[in-house]
């Protein structure tokens, strides 16, 4: 008896830690359905947002760059948003949001999946650039 007693937390630990790594993330899982239809496209700067912040919150042990070149995408994003908000499409502002957003892709550090998040973001960014005039209608 005294023996299971000192194993059985111990398995019990195990199964609950092996289903837990079974399971997708739901958070890959939501952003799969929130790209499913054409609808993305009149929030593409809010789904890129979304996405810098999971990273942000979902990479522990951040150096020093990582961070700030984190923050800086968020902000280069939020001051193109308000051009366009305001109706003014700004392309050298969405340059910099590219050039911003490639620095975090080549220098974080991240799991290969958030790199693939963020990379398929910057292929939205460079066709939002090349097609802006008609997007999201």
């Amino acid at each position: 008896m005294r023996n299971f007693l000192r194993t059985a937390p111990a398995a019990a630990l195990l199964i609950l830690a092996s289903s837990a790594f079974a399971q997708p993330p739901d958070w890959y899982r939501q952003r799969e359905e929130r790209f499913r239809d054409e609808h993305w496209r009149a929030r593409l700067f809010t789904e890129v947002k979304e996405d810098l912040n999971h990273v942000q919150s979902a990479t522990s042990a951040f150096r020093v760059g990582d961070e700030y070149r984190l923050v800086r995408t968020k902000e280069e994003l939020g001051e193109l948003q308000a051009d366009l908000e305001g109706h003014r499409y700004n392309e050298p502002k969405l340059d910099e949001v590219i050039a911003t957003l490639q620095k975090v892709v080549a220098d974080n550090r991240m799991p290969p999946r958030d790199r693939e998040v963020l990379n398929d973001d910057l292929r939205h960014l460079r066709d939002y650039r090349e097609h802006h005039e008609g997007w999201g209608r």
